[in-house]
């Protein structure tokens, strides 16, 4: 049996202190009379304070780290918080101002709770991991090495930023108990040398590993995940292309594990492009797709749109070929020195494209390429500003009545276009989807909204579907059907097309995701498998697994009842 907290330690768990909340008979009985004020408050009270000092901040970074602080003290509090004001507090918890918070990390450090591990650590990750969870269950880990956070590149231990601001998007919305969560950062160096320069500094001052050490690092995390969290869901966070796709590899069948950055964009990507699809009347198995950036992002996206339209019914062969990746080098083709294996998918054949350059070069720009395809939509994941450019945009609309433009690097200081000028551009006719928010753009008597084409679509309700089907791992199938869950709640408006569902609606897409993944983690073949004889005892577990940000009316008289 736990021991009982009281005083000074109760009110230091972010998870169990009530803080002013505390009832008198409690305060007798954990020893607070004395620690806190004599007024015992409502959660609506302290709520109403807590707005006012978020209110006195002055900068997003400033919001962001009062947020933080408070996520540190009283865990109801915050996610109340947040899930109050979800809209208006996502782009500070998470992007863009996640991003500057990382760049920070080491000059505005706090108390942050989560695991970090580093190379010096590596024959003692299991008495570390021990050390945080605390005989305590996990269900949800989010990792990182900090070696590509959003489009700003090696911040090395400032990344841990990252999964403490995913974990707080899987509580508000999925509905993960937040104490079951866990953050992880795997300080594998840094190649950023004001970091290395930094006294400040709080990550491992030394070069990046590579090759064989770091495999060891990683592969010895991972056991030791498997031992002491069984059952976890593992998401894999901000890994530089040429560990992500790898790592995934790696270890995707031997515990359930993702990659957000390439599985979960391209869930979410794709169920836009279906959305946007959807409300201009166009079939999917029509579908013309160009995407700028052939990395792991990217040809995630290309992936996803394949078995979306092998389910529409076109051949897998003719699927490919509806997809163009341009990368630094121009249009991906089989001619290209530099390609790289994950991209021989989506390579053209060379002879096919050869007269499309006009640039003398041979290389095929992205504006060849929008010519001579003429999509109906075009990602951009290359955290270059700008690419997007008048002729591009012209081109692309000059033969599409309602072009699908999706600019979704992150921070909005990399997103490929801006929406105002998209829509200038396009004369008001694009359909837009960005990474990072942007408010709507006024454009003659109408205002456009523009769709943040967000991960939290996805990733909240997969891992909280996951979490219920008890998965072994996360399929293909189960992708596939969370995204067609998300495409299937996206309204449908001739006067005002959408390409995803309202943000404010995405608790709602969580839990309906929750169930679509827990079904199809059955379907095939990886849940536990007693859902399969009793279908209404998934339904239980995926609608109970929600946690919601409340005080329990009494705590009881230990705290043994986790």
């Amino acid at each position: 049996m736990a021991a009982v907290q009281t005083g000074h330690e109760l009110l230091s768990d972010r998870y169990r202190n009530k803080g002013t909340a505390f009832t008198n008979p409690e305060r007798d009985r954990y020893r607070l009379h004395g620690l806190l004020p004599p007024v015992v408050e409502s959660l609506e009270t302290q709520l109403g304070r807590e707005r006012i000092d978020y209110d006195a901040q002055h900068t997003d970074l400033g919001r962001h780290l009062f947020l933080r602080d408070l996520q540190e003290r009283n865990s109801v509090l915050f996610y109340r918080l947040l899930s109050d004001h979800l809209e208006e507090l996502l782009p500070i918890v998470y992007t863009p101002t996640v991003g500057l918070a990382c760049q920070e990390w080491s000059k505005s450090y706090r108390r942050h709770h989560g695991l970090y591990v580093s190379w010096q650590d590596r024959d003692r990750i299991p008495e570390l991991l021990a050390n945080v969870i605390d005989g305590g269950v996990i269900d949800i880990i989010v990792v990182t090495d900090g070696e590509r956070v959003l489009g700003l590149g090696d911040l090395g231990a400032g990344g841990m930023g990252i999964p403490i601001g995913k974990l707080a998007l899987y509580t508000a919305v999925g509905g993960i108990d937040p104490q079951r969560t866990l953050p992880v950062l795997l300080d594998a160096g840094t190649e950023n040398e004001a970091l290395l320069s930094d006294e400040l500094y709080l990550g491992w001052r030394h070069r990046r590993l590579r090759g064989t050490e770091y495999e060891e690092l990683t592969d010895r995390f991972v056991a030791a995940v498997r031992a002491l969290c069984p059952g976890v869901v593992l998401q894999w966070e901000d890994f530089a292309q040429a560990n992500a796709t790898r790592l995934l590899e790696r270890h995707r069948h031997s515990i359930c594990s993702f990659n957000d950055d390439i599985q979960g964009t391209a869930a979410v990507t794709v169920a836009a492009i279906v959305g946007g699809l959807r409300a201009t009347g166009t079939p999917l198995r029509d579908l013309r797709l160009v995407i700028a950036g052939a990395g792991s992002a990217g040809t995630g996206i290309a992936r996803q749109t394949v078995q979306a339209l092998i389910a529409a019914g076109l051949p897998a062969a003719e699927a490919q070929r509806r997809c163009w990746l341009v990368d630094r080098d121009g249009l991906v083709h089989r001619g290209l020195p530099s390609l790289l294996d994950f991209q021989l998918d989506f390579a053209h054949a060379t002879d096919d494209v050869a007269a499309w350059s006009t640039s003398g070069d041979g290389r095929v720009s992205l504006l060849d390429v929008v010519q001579r395809v003429q999509p109906h939509a075009l990602v951009g994941v290359t955290g270059q500003p700008g690419l997007f450019t008048h002729d591009i945009v012209r081109a692309m609309a000059a033969t599409v009545e309602r072009p699908i433009i999706m600019p979704l690097s992150n921070p909005t200081v990399r997103a490929e276009a801006i929406p105002s000028d998209v829509v200038a551009w396009t004369s008001g006719r694009a359909l837009i989807g960005t990474g990072s928010p942007f408010p709507p753009v006024p454009f003659g008597e109408h205002t456009i909204a523009i769709a943040q084409v967000n991960n939290l679509y996805l990733f909240p309700g997969l891992g909280r579907g996951a979490v219920a089907a008890r998965a072994r791992e996360i399929t293909d199938g189960m992708l596939a059907a969370a995204a067609t869950a998300i495409g299937s709640l996206t309204p449908v408006s001739a006067d005002e097309p959408r390409l995803l569902p309202p943000l404010s609606a995405t608790r709602e897409v969580a839990d309906v995701v929750a169930v679509a993944v827990a079904r199809q983690a059955v379907a095939d073949g990886v849940a536990d498998e007693r859902l399969a004889a009793d279908p209404a005892l998934l339904e239980r577990r995926a609608a109970t697994a929600r946690w919601r940000p409340e005080y329990p009316p009494e705590y009881p008289n230990d705290f043994a009842d986790d």
